[in-house]
């Protein structure tokens, strides 16, 4: 076996590996670049050793300064991780030249399968069920639009090198063709050195299902089930879960052969993973073959019990596989939720700055018999860079039913806690309550169906409203016994907490009666029902942990003037607690409006324009793109919200702006 292994990732895949690593004796060696000097996997690793500056193409994927890395510190083999140089035959190709042990497949399987037109042409000679579309590299848009009219709309735009959903884009339309082809290549090539782009046909009401497959030297292959990864927006991963709730044994056995053959064609070793989109008839259609790690393995391993990265480095140091397909079996059921840095408030832009605060759940087994799992490359205090993936965290659960992996992540969801920065966990929160989620019919259309116009948070139902009012009643009478206590000492008198009070949230007014006692509150409504709230919670505590009527309510509290900002399954609330008096006045306020800024484009993100696509005094149309903007590898372009007329650009190509920053103004 290795003694040390060197790391050609960071973030919260590098510190993945070391800690199989870690447990099975090897020492590690972490790289980073100036921005990563501090991160929590150069903390984590055994030496770290610098390779350059931010950007990952000065550094992270420079085969040449992982090379000196490993020359600096006598790794004997390399853990690509996942995106990076993880699927660049090059670099295994070099590794394999230094008589270094590439922790992966071999360079031709890499070549095959990571070629993404390659890998669909052998699927094919290897009697894998695949989508149509062309192979063929395509010069230009015009081309593009060609193909796209002769396979059909909708099409897929895909760079042949891609992954993580950078470089895809969906068309329905010529002019979407030509839009999407120009933003495809430009971030396939600053993501993977490769601006290579192929087109398929969009299958609709798709699922997108893949199977993990683990084959070693010795030619055994098995596949480890299927994930369901169809809660994805912009084609980025959001929700995975283990197995999936839609696919019936043989259809799951199906695949998985199908999976097998594909791997032991093309000669593959060490763990891989082969999509498919699987229609609502239960046909299924290859669509690529990602020659690595995948990000959401922790769901795998959680119903397989198989430490899927012990295996990959097992695999390369030349052992067989210690069980066969029979032994592998599914045990209750996953969930991961990806945590982002993207502020799903506007429209998922990507969101940078200092952690003031991130307290993940605890790990390990819950009161409810399920287990949570939280693996991350961040930490409180710790900077969210614009240079890398936004992904900060995966957040997983496991439970022997799938509604039970559903109520431990509502559960780990609500106890997350990140603030600095613009995230997505009230999101995933949302999902994991929406009944379409819940019931299992869902589609990679999952997002755009059910929130159209972007995500601007939900209104809790009636029953979770009732929870959470009581819940605050029950709140602000600690709260108010903690400040007559207070005046009580200055005055030389305790004043007197009542016990009718209103709660408003959500628009709605309740009427409450507080009756307290040693062990907690009885909170009843004007319409006779009660509520049990018992909790340690002090006036401060930014989490509150709660039991109401005997079930388990976790909130995000903050306080605000006669009352609490709560956060929980998606929702953020103002819940103010009042005397009945100051409820009727509260009545009488006028409400504060927001000022327009209909009349100037913001820039939405932390990012760098590259292109203004405009002129001062030009007539812009409805849709019409305005400008790009570049964050976290990802180009977003701008569009006119509404007809009118461009009167000042404040900016040019290649300018830094932060959030809200005026990009130009209207007439």
């Amino acid at each position: 076996m290795f003694k040390k292994i060197l790391i050609a990732n960071r973030g919260e895949i590098a510190c993945r590996v070391i800690k199989s690593a870690r447990k099975m004796g090897i020492k590690t060696v972490a790289v980073y670049s100036d921005a990563d000097r501090n991160a929590l996997h150069v903390k984590m690793a055994d030496e770290a050793y610098h390779i350059g500056p931010p950007p990952a193409n000065q550094s992270y994927i420079v085969i040449d300064k992982i090379m000196e890395a490993i020359r600096a510190t006598g790794a004997e083999a390399v853990h690509p991780g996942y995106g990076f140089l993880s699927e660049n035959m090059n670099f295994a190709a070099a590794l394999e030249a230094e008589g270094v042990v590439f922790v992966g497949p071999p360079s031709p399987a890499i070549e095959a399968m990571g070629d993404k037109i390659t890998s669909k042409k052998l699927a094919m000679e290897a009697g894998v069920s695949t989508v149509p579309g062309y192979m063929g590299l395509i010069a230009d848009a015009d081309e593009a639009v060609k193909i796209s009219g002769e396979i059909g709309y909708p099409v897929m735009i895909k760079a042949s090198a891609g992954g993580g959903g950078k470089g895809m884009r969906i068309a329905w339309s010529e002019s979407e063709v030509k839009e999407g082809f120009e933003s495809s290549k430009n971030e396939a090539a600053n993501s993977f050195g490769d601006d290579r782009i192929f087109i398929e046909k969009f299958v609709t009401q798709p699922r997108h299902i893949e199977i993990q497959v683990l084959a070693d030297k010795h030619g055994n292959c098995v596949y480890l089930h299927e994930r369901e990864c169809s809660i994805q927006r912009r084609n980025q991963k959001v929700i995975e879960e283990a197995p999936s709730p839609f696919l019936d044994e043989a259809t799951r056995k199906a695949m998985g052969e199908q999976a097998c053959a594909l791997a032991k064609a093309v000669g593959y070793t060490s763990a891989g993973t082969v999509e498919f989109i699987v229609d609502g008839n239960r046909n299924f259609y290859f669509l690529e073959m990602n020659t690595r790690l995948q990000v959401e393995h922790p769901v795998t391993e959680l119903i397989t019990g198989v430490d899927l990265v012990e295996q990959m480095i097992r695999v390369a140091a030349g052992e067989p596989l210690p069980f066969r397909q029979e032994d592998l079996k599914i045990n209750g059921w996953a969930m991961e939720s990806r945590l982002y840095a993207e502020d799903p408030y506007r429209n998922f832009l990507p969101s940078i700055g200092r952690l003031t605060r991130y307290r993940p759940p605890v790990e390990g087994k819950t009161l409810g018999g399920g287990i949570v799992r939280n693996d991350t490359g961040v930490f409180e205090g710790g900077e969210i860079s614009m240079y890398y993936d936004p992904m900060i965290a995966k957040l997983c659960t496991w439970g022997a039913t799938r509604a039970d992996a559903i109520e431990e992540m509502r559960l780990a969801l609500d106890t997350f806690e990140v603030e600095g920065i613009g995230h997505n966990l009230p999101f995933c929160s949302a999902v994991m309550e929406h009944p379409r989620f819940t019931s299992g019919n869902i589609t990679t259309a999952f997002i755009a169906e059910e929130y159209p116009d972007g995500f601007n948070g939900v209104a809790l139902n009636p029953q979770m409203l009732r929870r959470v009012a009581a819940a605050a009643a029950a709140m602000n009478r600690v709260a108010e016994i903690r400040r007559t206590r207070i005046s009580g000492t200055m005055d030389n008198h305790e004043r007197h907490v009542g016990d009718n009070w209103v709660v408003t949230a959500q628009g709605e007014d309740l009427a409450a009666t507080i009756a307290a006692d040693k062990d907690g509150s009885t909170v009843t409504f004007a319409d006779g029902t009660a509520h049990r709230v018992t909790s340690d919670w002090t006036p401060g505590q930014p989490l509150a942990r709660l039991m109401v009527d005997g079930q388990p309510l976790v909130l995000k509290v903050g306080k605000i003037p006669m009352g609490f900002r709560i956060r929980l399954r998606g929702a953020d609330l103002k819940v103010y607690v009042r005397t009945p008096r100051a409820a009727e006045l509260a009545a009488l306020m006028p409400e504060k409006m927001p000022p327009d800024t209909s009349k100037f484009l913001l820039c939405p993100m932390p990012g760098l324009i590259v292109k203004i696509t405009v002129e001062e005094g030009q007539e812009v149309q409805e849709g019409q793109a305005l400008a790009t903007v570049e964050a976290m590898k990802m180009e977003n372009i701008l569009k006119a919200e509404r007809k009118g007329v461009v009167k000042k650009i404040n900016c040019a190509p290649g300018a830094s702006l932060r959030v809200d920053d005026v990009i130009m103004e209207f007439e």
